[in-house]
């Protein structure tokens, strides 16, 4: 068994996930940030741990935060946006550090009910959108 426990000061998040993503709180254990995509209400976990791309890397602790960060951040996404269902995965097969991508769905989303990858092209929100969408979540993930 491997358990890696590195200091938060190592942590560097993937530069495809900076890329595709805006930074939106670090909410404990993981960043939460916001996919550069309006298609879909999209954010995405990455636990603050260097060289962790499975979940089983993660300390017992850990593992147990980052199911109730993502679950807080689903529950939270489902209010905001009051969609239909809360997708949530960690796939990793391209960018291997451990993230989990929590996404809202809806009927009559683009490529609903199949999956958001690989369909189409991102579109961008604008700085004003994203500000007010991140300032929605931090409201609701404030109680």
């Amino acid at each position: 068994m491997s358990i890696r426990e590195a200091p938060l000061s190592d942590f560097r998040p993937d530069e495809r996930l900076v890329r595709d993503s805006d930074l939106v709180t670090r909410i404990g254990l993981c960043e939460l940030r916001l996919m550069k995509d309006k298609r879909w209400p999209w954010l995405v976990l990455v636990p603050q741990r260097a060289d962790v791309s499975e979940v089983f890397d993660l300390t017992p602790l850990d593992q147990t935060m980052l199911t109730f960060e993502t679950n807080l951040v689903a529950e939270t996404l489902k209010t905001v946006t009051g969609a239909t269902k809360i997708n949530t995965g960690a796939l990793g097969n391209i960018v291997r550090q451990l993230h989990v991508h929590v996404v809202a769905r809806s009927e009559g989303d683009p490529n609903w009910p199949g999956p958001v990858w690989g369909h189409g092209t991102a579109e961008p929100r604008s700085a004003e959108e994203t500000k007010a969408f991140a300032a929605k979540l931090l409201d609701a993930l404030t109680p």
